[in-house]
Parts: C-alpha cells; sequence; structure tokens
C-alpha cells in the first residue's frame, strides 16, 4: 500500500489514527504493531511471516547479548551468529537470483533462478533490526523485554517500507511514553503533505520525462541530459517525499523520526552530498561498519579500503543488480580522491565551481543507479558526452524542453533552501494564515492528480 494512494490517504490512515487515540495509551503498542502488520502484508500477505521470524530472530538475540554482556566471548558468539542469520535472509530473498544468474555463465555450471518476489522494505526493517543486538553489545541501548514494544519498533508502518532507517536506541524512549499533542498532531500533517506534493506533483510528473528518454532507442546529447536531470529529480522528490510522510505519519502517532534529506542537491562536495543525502542509511554505515573496520585510525592505505569495501557494499545494498555494485564503486572513488587531496581544493575553489563539480558527478552517478544493464549505461554515457546515435540535438527533444521547462524550474527551485528562508522570514501572523492555505493546494491539486493519474511509481520498493 503506497503513502501516496487514495486508499491509504483517506481510508487506511483516518481509521487507524481514529482506534490509536480511542485505544487506552497502554494498548496502543499493541495496536500499532497489529495494525504495521496488516499494513506490510496488503500485498504480499505470506510475508508477514518472514517479518515475524526477523522480529522474533534480533529480540531473543538482544536479550542472550544482555544475559552475557559479562562474559563478552558469549555476547560476542551470540552477536555475530545473529548477524549472520540477518545477513542470510536478506542475501536469500533479495540476491540469490543474481548469483545463480551470474554463476550460471561459467561454462558446466547451471544452478536454477528462484524467481522470489522481493519482501517490501527487506532492506530497511533488516538494518533495522540488526542495529538492535549491536547496541546492545555496545552498551549503547538497554535490551526490551517487550515484544510487543520490539516488534512495533521494527514494523512501525511510517518508515517501515523506505525508512529513515530507525535504530531501536533512537526511539526507544518513545516506545515507553511520547506525546501526543494538537500542534504536533498539526506538525505531521502539514509534513505529510509536504511529501505528499513532493512526491505527487513533482517526482511523479518529472519522472515521466525520464521514462521517455531511459525508453529511447536514439539519445541525443540534449536528450540523455534531459532525461538523466529528470531522474535526478524524480528520485530526489520521490524519496525526500516518502522520508517526510514518514516522518509526519510518525509525529501523528507521537514518535520523532531522525531527518533523512538536507538539500543535497546543494554540494559543493561529493563528501558533503553524503552528508545530506540518505542520511540514516549513511549514519548507519559509519557506525556499523566503516567505523568497526578501522576508520581512519590505521593509516591512509586502511581508510582507502575501508571506504571503498564500504561503498562496494552501500552501492550493492540498493539492489540485485551489478551496476549498484559498480554505483557504489564510483563514489567510493570520488570519495577517496576527496580524501586524498581534492577535498581541500574544493573549500578553496569559488563556490559555483565546486557546486558544478558536484552536481556533475552526482547526476553521471545517477546513470549507473538507474540504467541496470551495464552496456546500455555505457551507450547512455557515450550520447551524454556527445558520441551518441542520436546525434547532440533532435526536433524531439526542443518539443519536450518546451513542455517540461516549466517543471524542471520549479523541480530545481524546490531543490534549493530558499523558499524555507523565506517562509521563515515571514512574521508568525503571516505564517498562521499563509500555511493552511498552502498546505490545502497542495492536498487538494495532490488528490486531483491521484484520481485522474495511474501513473504513481515509488522508486525504492525495489530496495
Amino acid at each position: 500500500m503506497l503513502f501516496s494512494s487514495l486508499l491509504f490517504i483517506f481510508i487506511y490512515l483516518p481509521i487507524v489514527l481514529l482506534i490509536y487515540y480511542i485505544v487506552p495509551m497502554k494498548w496502543r503498542n499493541l495496536f500499532l504493531f497489529i495494525i504495521n502488520l496488516v499494513f506490510y502484508g496488503w500485498g504480499e500477505p505470506v510475508y508477514i511471516v518472514l517479518m515475524l521470524f526477523s522480529i522474533a530472530l534480533n529480540y531473543f538475540c538482544g536479550l542472550l547479548v544482555h544475559k552475557h554482556l559479562n562474559n563478552k566471548r558469549k555476547a560476542k558468539r551470540v552477536l555475530i551468529i545473529c548477524i549472520i542469520a540477518n545477513l542470510a535472509l536478506l542475501g536469500f530473498f533479495k540476491y540469490y537470483d543474481l548469483f545463480a544468474q551470474t554463476l550460471s555463465l561459467i561454462p558446466g555450471v547451471s544452478i536454477a533462478s528462484l524467481s522470489l518476489s522481493l519482501p517490501i522494505g527487506i532492506s530497511f526493517y533488516t538494518f533495522q533490526t540488526m542495529s538492535y543486538p549491536i547496541d546492545v553489545y555496545r552498551g549503547d541501548a538497554q535490551a526490551t523485554r517487550s515484544f510487543i514494544d520490539f516488534g512495533t519498533f521494527v514494523a512501525l508502518f511510517p518508515q517501515l517500507i523506505a525508512g529513515p532507517i530507525v535504530r531501536y536506541k533512537d526511539i526507544a524512549d518513545q516506545l515507553k511514553i511520547r506525546i501526543h499533542d494538537v500542534d504536533k498532531f498539526a506538525s505531521g500533517i502539514r509534513r505529510f503533505i509536504i511529501g505528499l506534493g513532493k512526491k505527487v506533483l513533482i517526482a511523479n510528473n518529472i519522472g515521466m520525462l525520464w521514462g521517455i528518454y531511459s525508453s529511447s532507442a536514439e539519445l541525443s546529447l540534449l536528450g540523455s541530459w534531459l532525461g538523466i536531470i529528470a531522474f535526478s529529480m524524480q528520485i530526489y522528490f520521490d524519496f525526500s517525499g516518502y522520508s517526510d510522510m514518514a516522518i509526519g505519519l510518525g509525529r501523528m502517532l507521537g514518535f520523532e523520526f531522525l531527518e533523512n534529506f538536507n538539500y543535497p542537491y546543494i554540494s559543493k562536495s561529493i563528501t558533503e552530498f553524503w552528508r545530506r543525502w540518505h542520511m540514516s542509511l549513511g549514519t548507519w554505515f559509519r557506525d556499523y561498519l566503516y567505523i568497526p573496520l578501522g576508520g581512519n585510525r590505521h593509516g591512509i592505505g586502511r581508510q582507502v579500503f575501508n571506504i571503498f569495501a564500504v561503498w562496494a557494499l552501500t552501492g550493492f545494498w540498493h539492489g540485485a543488480s551489478w551496476n549498484f555494485l559498480f554505483w557504489g564503486i564510483y563514489y567510493g572513488l570520488f570519495l577517496t580522491i576527496e580524501k586524498l587531496f581534492l577535498l581541500k581544493k574544493l573549500n578553496r575553489a569559488p563556490s559555483a565551481i565546486a557546486h558544478i563539480y558536484s552536481l556533475l558527478v552526482v547526476i553521471c552517478g545517477w546513470v549507473l543507479f538507474s540504467v541496470d544493464n551495464v552496456s546500455l549505461a555505457g551507450e547512455y554515457y557515450k550520447a551524454m558526452f556527445g558520441f551518441g546515435s542520436g546525434g547532440l540535438i533532435s526536433t524531439t527533444d526542443l518539443y519536450y524542453l518546451k513542455n517540461y521547462a516549466v517543471m524542471l524550474i520549479v523541480g530545481a527551485a524546490a531543490c534549493l533552501p530558499v523558499s524555507k528562508k523565506l517562509y521563515n522570514r515571514l512574521s508568525s501572523k503571516v505564517q498562521g494564515v499563509l500555511s493552511p492555505v498552502l498546505i490545502t493546494v497542495v492536498l487538494i491539486f495532490s488528490t486531483a492528480y491521484l484520481v485522474d493519474s495511474s501513473y504513481n511509481p515509488f522508486l525504492y520498493f525495489r530496495f
């Protein structure tokens, strides 16, 4: 079930909120746990069993780790078994077919594909559950004895299918006591509708331009750039819009989730970009992989290895296709170059040059991300640099440029914090009048779009 669907917005969510606030406080986590499983199982009921197994595995591992904290050797053994089990589940359901097909390319090797449908959100909830026993082992979180509280944390529907990746230690206190008031609820509604507008009005519309060029047989230089710029906007507004909706839904239920995006396209380096894009994922890999590997504590050679290891896995986390691995290595390369010498030069360079550099690297990187066939990605790069079969420009390009010009300008403007800064400069009285008007307009237009259009994809469902 999509957040950006009429069924969710006008039927599922109102019913859930109504019952949630009727139910006594002590039963609300139980209600959320049940309704979370209903939400998750809406499309694939069979995978509720997998989620319950993941919850139980990490819940009991957390208790065992806590029990043996006085004996680090035993605690570590339990933790290692737990991590292996989590990664085995993720690896089997997400990557089995990829490895089977790849190994079958070897002469004399034939491994049957299982063609399993990917459990929605498995990459997100696996990382969330796995972080819990690790934090218990480190002493960063207290083991909970409430299976319902832990299950609610894992399956909490606002952030279940697309993040942000929430760690148990960040909301442990909120699972026991959380604030419910009118201001927080209203703030949640506003944040949800802002995210809905980003997803429906910008991402969906600009995504149609990418759809045109991603399937084009003959790409020109202008067409290839129009297409990949459209994808750059689509994935940002699609994913950040969903994160906004998740944060808004959390507030309606009394939870506060950490921010996941902070205007990444204004970055002046790739290092800065990854501090602003999908922040919960970057933080997860930093805390649970980069630092345990040694981070930057064992010399430059080890640091470079750690960067490439982390980014190869970051890329591969995104999907069961080799292009994601190459995409991760691509960023590992640029981050290493910046770490070695380029970042100092960028800090001294004019802001415009640093900004153009960052945008070019990110936009070119989205080709590897969006085109899952490596040879086709190569053809796309050729077109971007003037060597494609479509030449430099075509009348079709000019047609789409004219038709999507307003959308491209709106998208570019919405990538910048200018409108937010201007709004914050307004007096509280003006904001009090303007805010409900703008939110109502966004909701009306988003609803009209959903009623009229069947194009409503969500890119991160495949992760």
